[in-house]
Parts: structure tokens; sequence; C-alpha cells
């Protein structure tokens, strides 16, 4: 560490909200924490810890350029860095998973207060062990094989799998951040540059274009019925034909009329 007293750490996510509400979080468990620097993407992250130093960095896993799990590879192994890893996730248990075989830590998003107080009490016993080893053992060699290999298995499990369906998304609405259930939404759709999701009681933006969530959300759940609409089955109330013939949905739990366009009308063959 630079300094008995003073902890130094970077905060890495694409999402400029998260940083700030994690920042917010770490604030009020260590307020002896100094946040030295923040990263958009994985890439910005590894070359923040290669100027910084830092003691900690904070990596969410989902980032552009490098994912946090490639960037903690590439940090493992800068010279004459020390750098312990939290990764950042808003994954389900079946990657937390695999973060638990190993000595790396995690965070859920969004960072509850508890939580985060015991991952900073395991990280200030892991500094403090760091700072007798280092009496001891070079830097760049202390621990750096353990540790990627816990990477290199994360790396393996750690990641979500493309096969089972996206169950949390990270929205945003105004200042607020908030983690929804997919199965709650009763319909998505495209709103410039980002995609509106509307719930029974409000209606939040992520960024992620319509066509990466088509991939990621389950398909017996949801239908695109437009180019820019995708919906939960469950939700429909009734499909009606206006005078034109052209198919509109209701959904219970909103007054809004969906319309089907023409190539998505098939889906509705039976009427």
């Amino acid at each position: 560490m630079t300094s008995p007293h003073l902890v130094r750490a970077i905060v890495a996510d694409d999402e400029r909200l998260m940083r700030e509400q994690l920042k917010s979080r770490l604030a009020q468990v260590w307020p002896e924490l100094a946040v030295v620097a923040e990263a958009r993407d994985g890439l910005e992250a590894v070359e923040a810890v290669a100027r910084e130093r830092p003691d900690i960095a904070f990596l969410d896993i989902q980032m552009p350029v490098l994912t946090g799990i490639e960037s903690a590879r590439e940090i493992a192994v800068l010279p004459d860095v020390r750098c312990e890893i939290v990764f950042v996730t808003a994954y389900d248990h079946y990657a937390i998973e695999a973060f638990e075989q190993g000595a790396l830590d995690y965070v859920l998003k969004p960072a509850e207060e508890a939580r985060l107080g015991r991952t900073v009490e395991r990280l200030k016993a892991r500094l403090a062990a760091a700072s007798v080893d280092a009496a001891t053992s070079p830097p760049q060699l202390a621990g750096v094989a353990d540790r990627l290999a816990q990477i290199e298995r994360l790396l393996q499990m750690g990641q979500p799998d493309k096969r089972r369906p996206l169950r949390w998304l990270q929205a945003t609405q105004g200042n607020t951040l908030r983690l929804i259930a997919v199965d709650q939404v009763l319909f998505f759709r495209s709103d410039e540059k980002y995609t509106r999701i509307q719930t029974a009681q409000a209606e939040w933006l992520i960024r992620t274009p319509l066509r990466e969530l088509l991939e990621q959300i389950d398909p017996e759940l949801f239908w695109q019925i437009h180019r820019g609409t995708i919906v939960n089955v469950q939700a429909i109330e009734r499909v009606e034909r206006d005078d034109m013939g052209r198919l509109r949905i209701r959904v219970r739990g909103h007054p809004e009329i969906l319309d089907v366009s023409r190539g998505f009308s098939h889906l509705f063959r039976q009427m």
C-alpha cells in the first residue's frame, strides 16, 4: 500500500450512475478509502490501475472493450502492481457460485450497504496480510499464479450462461437506478438511443438495443410484434383488429395500445 492510513481504489463501470452509486456506498462504509480514478470500460480500467497503482479495483463484469474478468486477467500480471479485485455484478446465483470458489470478491448490483460492509472487512484483512507479505516477496510475483488460476476459472464458469434467459435488467429513471425483474416487464419499446421498459408500476430506460435484448430474453415469454416492440405474452389482455384489419394488443396494467406489424401477424394467426 502507498500508506498505512490511505487505501486507494479505482471504480470501473460503463454506467455513470452505477459508478456514482458505488462510490456513495463506499464512502458510507469506508470513509478512509480514496477513489483515485474511474473507468468507463475494461481497457480504461487496466490503464488506470497501471497508472495509479491502487490497492483495489472495483470492476463491473459487463463492460465494453474488455469485460471485468478480462481486465482482471490483465491487471494480475501488471509489473510492480499489487491490486485486490472486486467484481461488481448483477448476475444470479448461477454465476455467484463460481465467484465463491475462489478468494476473489464480488458485490451485487445495486450495492447494498450491509453486503458491501462485509466485502470491506475482507479487503481490509487482505490488505493487512499483503503488507506483511510484501516484506518477503516481490509484489509482481506474490500470489499471481493463484490469482490467474482463479480468474481463468471465472472466465470459464463465472460468466452468464448464454442459453439461460436474462432474469434482471439494470434500468434508470432520471437519476434513479433500479434492478428490474425481467418477468415483470409488460413490454419493451425502442426509444431513440435507449430501450424503454414498461412495468405495471413505472417506465424505465436501458441502453441495450432491442435486437440484443431478443438474444437474451426468454423467447417463449417475450414475442417481438413490431420492429420496435417486444411484448410479454403473459401480459396480453386481448388482441383486436381495427377497421383496416390490423392487429392491436392491449396489455394488462397499462393503457397503451401496441400495434402488431404485418411481419409478425402470423403469431396471432388463430384469430
